[in-house]
């Protein structure tokens, strides 16, 4: 049976290309797969649009009206191998419930991609989520300035870090806002401005 799957990771750590490179290696092989993103992630409109200029049209995009399983089940048949979902900490608890039965109902691999934190360090409901329930779970890594591994991701508006502001952001609809892949010392020496000699 198909499995619910969940590659986490923080910003620039390259999840719409690893997403897009999965895709091309099944259609290369001649197999169909379908794209999800959260209609909410306005970056890009329907496309997937990665740091480096890579896009790819979005099969699906999702809002709370959307009816994952229905959209999918007898619309798609055949050669569907995989579902492939970008940024779906933006997706309700709900919605990623949907993406684990629809992986049941078909028997096809949905394979999520996603932040697991926001700017503030806490979880998203839609990666919280999958963190529950997927079946498996990958991290992508990307660095840090330091050169350590960057798991959290801070926020700059105007070029200084803020714990400020509304929880979803997209980065390049605000010409001030940049996202910035920080490990967990950077992150709590430059975002939460912490002195351990405090401590």
């Amino acid at each position: 049976m198909a499995k619910l799957n969940l590659k986490y990771a923080t910003m620039n750590s390259g999840k719409s290309i690893d997403l897009m490179r999965t895709a091309y290696n099944y259609e290369e092989n001649g197999y169909r797969v379908l794209v999800f993103k959260p209609r909410c992630d306005t970056k890009g409109g329907e496309y997937l649009d990665s740091r480096i200029g890579l896009k790819r049209k979005v099969d699906l995009l999702i809002d709370d009206d959307t009816n994952i399983i229905e959209e999918v089940r007898g619309k798609y048949t055949g050669l569907l191998k995989c579902i492939l979902v970008d940024e779906a900490e933006f997706l309700s608890p709900k919605k990623i419930d949907e993406l684990f039965i629809l992986s049941k109902v078909i028997d096809v691999p949905v394979i999520c991609y996603s932040l697991r934190t926001n700017f503030k360090m806490e979880g998203f409901p839609g990666s919280t989520r999958l963190l529950e329930i997927a079946e498996n779970i990958e991290e992508l890594k990307t660095l840090c300035k330091c050169g350590a591994t960057a798991r959290f991701a801070g926020r700059k508006v105007n070029g200084e870090y803020t714990l400020e502001g509304e929880n979803i952001l997209i980065d390049g609809e605000y010409n001030n806002i940049e996202y910035v892949p920080l490990c967990g010392d950077c992150y709590l020496k430059k975002v939460k401005k912490i002195d351990y000699k405090n401590y």
